[in-house]
């Protein structure tokens, strides 16, 4: 029996499950200190009551015999479907239909998964810095990848591929450095993919933050996408779904990719055969619960939730750039990109924070090449964890 040797390509640690072992660690020499973490992207407020209340009744009808569910339909079951089209789509102008969406445990897994439906060969354009599991899941598969960076010198706009890609994986707003495309930039790219015929991969985890009317949602803004672009979104920092786990994935029927022999393969087929086979479908529970949150009641309390973070972010921002940090992002999405002082490097500023500080932030070199010299901060924690960080990061300067 042998392996496959493409996981031996990949970085011993994964980025998340390396800065958890470090805390561990300190954590145990240091049993009496207080770790602050604006680190990992966990969430902290809990789920909303039209969420909670979705779930309570979905619940007592899974323990009644006529109203029970056992295996539910792949793609997702109609009723969040339907909810989906109609709010997150169809009102912002959007014509996506019911089945052309997949709901599924979460953005993580589909964004890592689509790229079993590719051939081996296909050239992967990522930007650096990245989300690593766009990266090592096609490590895994054996692909060629071509970074494209972005740094504060190129305001953290990627530049259009200057050599032949077949994939490319955007995530806007961006994770980890906080920043967005415009409608015009990203018409650019859904213009260089149709031009190029490649697939862009556009991860939208993060669009329930964006605050300005001017960044785009969706990729489906921008006439012609449907023929070239997949879209992945997820519940998890929107509605707190860390635990409950969904998410869905947009493959329009207009999205294609070709065979061997030059024969045009509808990706929306492939994908639901993938799914058919490897995937039983999103919970239930979790369905009905992601169904509350188009409630009205649900919209606001999730807003407030939203909001709730967005006032963490606006407190990190101003507060780290009167210390003098320069900081990007945090504005349209939870994350904030703040370069490292002194020219230290991003593990040891790391370090600095865990040992010094006692706050947890995250090395942007575990992002790629590109973030090294930043850290990225996230805006999930409490009011009061975050003024708390910050005082420790100020009385330590």
């Amino acid at each position: 029996m042998k392996i496959n040797e493409n996981y031996l390509e990949l970085s011993d640690n994964y980025l998340f499950a390396d800065i958890a072992k470090r805390v561990r660690t300190f954590k145990a020499e240091h049993p009496k200190v207080d770790v602050i973490s604006l680190g990992i992207g966990d969430v902290t407020q809990p789920l909303v009551p039209a969420v909670l209340e979705a779930l309570h009744k979905a619940t007592d009808e899974m323990g009644v015999a006529t109203t029970f569910r056992g295996y539910g339909p792949e793609r997702g079951y109609d009723f969040l479907r339907e909810a989906i089209v109609e709010h997150n789509f169809r009102a912002r102008g959007i014509d996506i239909a019911a089945d052309e969406i997949f709901v599924s445990d979460g953005t993580k897994s589909d964004t890592g998964n689509f790229q079993e439906l590719l051939s081996a060969d296909c050239v992967v354009a990522v930007t650096d810095p990245v989300y690593p599991v766009y990266v090592d899941s096609n490590v895994m598969a054996g692909r060629s990848i071509v970074t494209l960076p972005c740094t504060a010198e190129n305001g953290f706009v990627p530049e259009l591929p200057k050599e032949h890609v077949d994939v490319i994986y955007l995530c806007y707003p961006n994770n980890p450095t906080g920043t967005t495309l415009s409608h015009k930039e990203l018409y650019q790219w859904v213009d260089y993919a149709i031009k190029n015929d490649a697939l862009i991969l556009y991860d939208a985890a993060y669009e329930a933050y964006i605050q300005s009317e001017k960044v785009p949602h969706s990729i489906y803004e921008v006439p012609g996408a449907k023929h070239c672009a997949v879209e992945f979104h997820s519940y998890s920092k929107t509605a707190g779904f860390t635990g409950v786990r969904c998410g869905y994935t947009i493959v329009p029927k207009k999205v294609s990719a070709r065979d061997a022999d030059g024969k045009v393969v509808s990706l929306n087929a492939l994908w639901n055969r993938r799914q058919c086979t490897k995937f039983n479908g999103s919970s239930y529970l979790s369905q009905r619960a992601a169904e509350a949150i188009y409630t009205p009641e649900g919209k606001k309390q999730i807003k407030t939730t939203i909001d709730y973070y967005m006032e963490n972010a606006r407190i990190m921002r101003e507060e780290l750039a009167e210390l003098g940090f320069k900081v990007y992002g945090g504005q349209d999405a939870p994350y904030l990109w703040v370069h490292t002082p002194n020219n230290m490097t991003s593990w040891k500023f790391f370090e600095w924070m865990l040992h010094s500080a006692h706050v947890v932030c995250t090395p942007g070199a575990g992002f790629g090449p590109s973030g090294e010299g930043y850290v990225r901060l996230t805006a999930f924690g409490t009011h009061e964890n975050t003024e708390k960080a910050l005082r420790r990061i100020a009385n330590r300067l």
